[in-house]
């Protein structure tokens, strides 16, 4: 997908969401990106107008890479939707749900190879997702019948506050070539009521978002 928004641009937006917040204008939960501007613009250039994308409830930054308005998206954020922003002209749709893009995104790869038309669904999900059930069945589905479908793993070793070897050890699956992986250390992590937490150093403080 042509480039239409710089890294520098998706951090100021975020920043400047993270100050509406900070300043009580946005009363409503918001997930906030950050830390993976370099990993998504480069996954970006492999989507194409009119593939289909699928976010999650942190998916600010996937609806600008997609060509989606900055001021369109402050005002879903401004509203309460910053968990549901849907645009049908991007093909662009998010569930807040856990997993819960994932049985969507192979219904939808499953009509475009059914319809032959040529296009890709592309379904980002946090590696907390990568624990249910709903992710392994879409990817089985997806694998075993060939659909055009690749799920994006957003690895930043968390699910809420748990990191993955608390979560189930040492365990790995090899996953099908239809999932991919990206690890970053997120700017604006899930926080408890203590703060954010810098999981590259262990410090917290902050804004709790």
């Amino acid at each position: 997908m042509k480039q239409k928004i710089t890294k520098e641009e998706l951090i100021e937006f975020e920043d400047k969401i993270k100050q509406l917040w900070e300043e009580a204008k946005i009363p409503y939960p918001v997930h906030l990106c950050g830390g993976n501007e370099n990993q998504l613009i480069e996954i970006f250039q492999e989507i194409n107008e009119g593939d289909y994308i699928l976010s999650t409830h942190r998916s600010h930054y996937h609806y600008l890479l997609a060509g989606g308005s900055k001021d369109k998206l402050k005002e879903i954020i401004l509203r309460g939707d910053s968990m549901h922003v849907f645009d049908r002209e991007l093909n662009f749709i998010t569930s807040s749900i856990v997993s819960g893009n994932c049985g969507i995104a192979v219904g939808i790869a499953m009509a475009l190879k059914k319809k032959e038309e040529n296009k890709h669904v592309w379904c980002f999900v946090g590696d907390g997702a990568e624990d249910e059930g709903h992710f392994y069945e879409s990817v089985r589905y997806v694998d075993g019948y060939k659909l055009p479908c690749t799920f994006i793993i957003e690895d930043n070793n968390r699910s809420v506050e748990t990191q993955k070897k608390d979560r189930y050890g040492s365990s790995e699956i090899n996953w099908p070539s239809c999932v991919r992986r990206y690890n970053f250390i997120a700017k604006y992590p899930h926080v408890g009521s203590g703060g954010w937490v810098n999981f590259k150093d262990g410090v917290s403080g902050g804004v709790s978002f």
